[in-house]
């Protein structure tokens, strides 16, 4: 018996061993130049590869097809690195490099520090940074979006490049393109602003854009390819797709700084969606050829786990890939210009790395915005209590997680379609609905058992949350109250709609709208169209025309409350001390006051209210006189005291006028 424990005993470690490869003995590169860095004298090229006895660099004159008019053998230099200097200018030229590791040499990959590729990204391409640079762009700035650029005065609007301007009714020339978003001047068959002028006239301050990195699905060889883009290749390369001539580096790198130059000149900020979690590939990506099992996260039987439910998830706690996504933020900030990130499931990266992604910019860029979703797709075996899910948000620096308690507080469950929220009947959703209005933090008014998912309070401050009821994930708002509300007239879908991102503009924490939802727009019924073509996603600017009172009214909405600080406290204190909920409301009400004044307001107190019910209500006013704000069918009105009656699937906002 003895002698068979120990033997099993000895296998289960040899079987672990193997499983897990000592990556803890890898030594940790500390340099600041892995890549290439380029002279028109030489070239120098580093790859990190501690497993590897040998490394070769094949040099392409093209991007695609041909021989390797040199192969070149690269020196072991430290620190788990190999070194090799060109003596030539090799600007305009392409590489790949293989690894032989264990006897045994690895597929032909690019360089995971790649800054420019060829067609579909086949092989690295070497470029001179300074050329890329567009007209003006040493003077390119952030804009300001408020007094003090603080997180919580931004509005931000969720577009995907293609979807903006395709469309033959977006008045766009170079349509599905970076420059198409840079044109200024556009406008629809009716004559009104689109694209980027439209985004400026609606009043948002950050333009959160859909993966522009290098991805995988999409062929940058034919026409009409769609893909939302969240299967990463090359982290720090432009999307070739998005560029008028995807085969030159160059010209997708020069592309993407006219886009966000002019989105800078508009007043407008850039945050850029990235996906750190997973790569497209695993076995064969270029990462994994050159460092097998390093960068990905393994289960107790040594195969790829996947808490992405996209085949694997990196490992942002070991050193070497916690320095990638750390220099690749930053050089998206330094060399782009960008204004902000947002962390495809960020539940999955370490607490550590994040902060520290955090504490870097924020260094250099003090109002950077940073967000990301607290939540994994599957299980990892990372331990929970150390990754930035959202019940952990607290601990994170400077960094807000996405409040799905408030969007399906809001909507209903993004996971059934016949479910329904708060703005579409479910009255049972409003404790959901005012946890989210106090930006997810702990505040006294609030009954945590009725809180659909959070039982306890995560946030540290307003500016740990993002507000929303929709995004590019699942069901957009029209189509969910479509779906869940099918006996409703379009009237009053119109209606819940409204009241929705009315509860969005009006609640502490960092607003989030959809693009095109200030107009209706619609995918018509399809749940998650990443790959469904423009027929679906493509933005129909032709409903601006139709829904010009909604826009009107949502664009008026933003601009209240960029004006009025009530609605962008900046602690957790100040919500406590300044917001309460209006008691022995009807089922179905929301009533809230805000004592403006002492939060630096010119509005004394005021009151929001929400029926999320199918009847007229009539609420019971605080003491004094209340001028109307936002009172659709009643602006006629002076003044309301005592007593109000707020029709079905309706918003007032009343500010206080004196006694």
């Amino acid at each position: 018996m003895k002698t068979s424990f120990l033997s099993s005993l000895l296998i289960l470690s040899m079987f672990i061993a193997y499983a897990q490869p000592d990556f803890q003995s890898y030594p940790v590169y500390k340099g600041a130049d892995l890549g290439f860095s380029y002279s028109p004298q030489r070239t120098v090229f580093r790859i990190w590869s501690p497993p590897a006895s040998e490394v070769e660099l094949r040099l392409y004159k093209t991007g695609t097809g041909g021989n390797p008019y040199q192969v070149l053998p690269m020196q072991k230099s430290v620190s788990g690195t190999w070194e090799l200097t060109v003596q030539e200018n090799l600007k305009g030229y392409f590489y790949t490099l293989r690894a032989k590791i264990d006897g045994k040499w690895s597929n032909e990959v690019t360089d995971p520090y790649a800054r420019a590729v060829g067609i579909n990204g086949q092989r690295a391409m070497v470029v001179d940074l300074k050329e890329t640079n567009p007209d003006g762009w040493s003077k390119d700035k952030s804009p300001a979006f408020s007094a003090k650029n603080l997180p919580t005065d931004a509005i931000i609007y969720e577009l995907h490049i293609r979807d903006a301007t395709i469309h033959s009714s977006s008045g766009v020339q170079q349509k599905g393109k970076f420059l198409g978003l840079a044109e200024s001047g556009t406008k629809n068959a009716a004559g009104l602003s689109t694209g980027l002028d439209h985004i400026k006239e609606l009043g948002v301050t950050h333009v959160h854009l859909l993966p522009f990195y290098d991805y995988n699905s999409v062929d940058e060889t034919k026409t009409g390819q769609y893909n939302w883009g969240y299967d990463p290749v090359h982290y720090n390369v432009p999307e070739g797709s998005y560029s008028t001539n995807a085969a030159d580096g160059n010209v997708r790198i020069r592309e993407l700084k006219q886009m966000i130059q002019a989105f800078h000149k508009k007043g407008l900020r850039v945050v850029m969606d990235v996906v750190y979690n997973h790569t497209a590939l695993t076995e064969t990506s270029n990462f994994n050829q050159l460092v097998p099992g390093y960068y990905y996260r393994q289960k107790a039987d040594g195969s790829f786990s996947d808490a992405t439910a996209c085949g694997n998830e990196t490992a942002s706690e070991r050193a070497m890939f916690r320095k990638f996504m750390v220099e690749s933020v930053l050089y998206w900030v330094k060399e782009y210009h960008i204004d902000g990130f947002r962390f495809d499931l960020m539940g999955v990266h370490d607490i550590a790395t994040m902060n520290l992604i955090s504490d870097t910019l924020h260094k250099i860029k003090p109002d950077i915005l940073l967000y990301g979703e607290g939540w994994t797709a599957g299980a990892s075996p990372y331990p929970e209590e150390r990754r930035a899910v959202k019940k952990n948000a607290h601990l994170l620096k400077g960094i807000a997680v996405f409040s799905d308690d408030m969007r399906d507080g809001i909507k209903g469950s993004v996971f059934d379609i016949k479910d329904r929220g708060f703005a579409t009947g479910k009255t049972a959703n409003a404790e959901s609905v005012k946890f989210g209005i106090v930006a997810s933090g702990k505040h006294s008014q609030i009954d945590m058992s009725k809180v659909n998912y959070s039982k306890e309070p995560y946030t540290s401050g307003p500016d740990n949350v993002i507000t929303y009821a929709e995004c590019h994930d699942n069901n957009i708002l029209w189509d969910k109250i479509a779906l869940s509300v099918p006996e409703a007239s379009e009237a009053d879908r119109k209606k819940m709609h409204e009241l929705a991102l009315t509860i969005v503009l009006t609640s502490q924490g960092i607003p989030f709208l959809h693009a095109g939802s200030e107009f209706l727009r619609s995918k018509f019924g399809e749940e998650n169209s990443y790959n469904m073509g423009d027929s679906v996603n493509a933005i129909r600017w032709d409903q601006k025309t139709t829904q010009q009172d909604l826009f009107g009214n949502l664009r008026a909405l933003i601009d209240f409350r960029k004006s009025h600080s009530s609605f962008r406290m900046t602690s957790q204190e100040d919500i406590n001390n300044n917001i309460s909920f209006l008691e022995k409301m009807p089922e179905g009400i929301i009533a809230y006051t805000i004592n403006g004044k002492e939060v630096g307001d010119n509005l004394i107190q005021t009151l929001v209210i929400f029926n999320g019910t199918t009847t007229r209500q009539k609420i019971k006013l605080p003491a004094g006189k209340w001028n109307p704000y936002y009172v659709d069918s009643l602006d006629k009105v002076k003044y309301f005291q005592n007593a109000i009656e707020v029709p079905a699937y309706d918003k007032f906002i009343l500010v206080w006028a004196g006694k």
